[in-house]
């Protein structure tokens, strides 16, 4: 039997670009999902967007709050709500040291992205601190001299 050839279309994923524009990331962790079966066939067919997603720890347990998962066309009567709280499965000493960093830290919790690793669903998530309108336009002038400089070479 010959191997499947990979289809794009299966091994999506979902970014925030929303938090690399407005935070620091400081430290990021991969984090599995527990999700009901349409939600992760729409998640196959790329219907759903983390950029709002955030994280907060609640009685020892770390849930996703914010990320939003369509529903899916031919579920029936099993739907599931789009933005319901998820709950992620870290192990203990991850939870740990993600309340430490949002005790002591005063830092956030952020999804980064959603995406496939083998069958399963994942999600990283970064503990990071906000960025004030003078850092980004510090990444903004730092992005241009970059691009300036990679036309300059080719020019060359």
């Amino acid at each position: 039997m010959a191997a499947q050839a990979h289809d794009s279309a299966r091994f999506t994923e979902m970014r925030n670009p929303k938090a690399l524009r407005d935070f620091f990331i400081h430290d990021k962790f991969e984090a599995g999902v527990k999700l009901v079966g349409t939600e992760v066939k729409s998640i196959r067919a790329g219907k759903a967007q983390v950029t709002d997603a955030f994280c907060r720890i609640e009685k020892g347990e770390v849930w996703l709050y914010g990320a939003y998962i369509e529903e899916y066309s031919h579920g029936g009567l099993s739907q599931h709500a789009p933005r319901r709280p998820r709950k992620l499965l870290l192990k203990a000493n991850e939870i740990r040291k993600l309340q430490q960093a949002v005790e002591t830290g005063g830092r956030v919790l952020v999804a980064l992205r959603m995406y496939f690793k083998e069958a399963l669903v994942k999600v990283e998530i970064a503990t990071a601190s906000g960025k004030k309108q003078f850092d980004k336009r510090e990444d903004i002038k730092k992005r241009e001299q970059n691009l300036e400089a990679r036309r300059a070479l080719r020019r060359r």
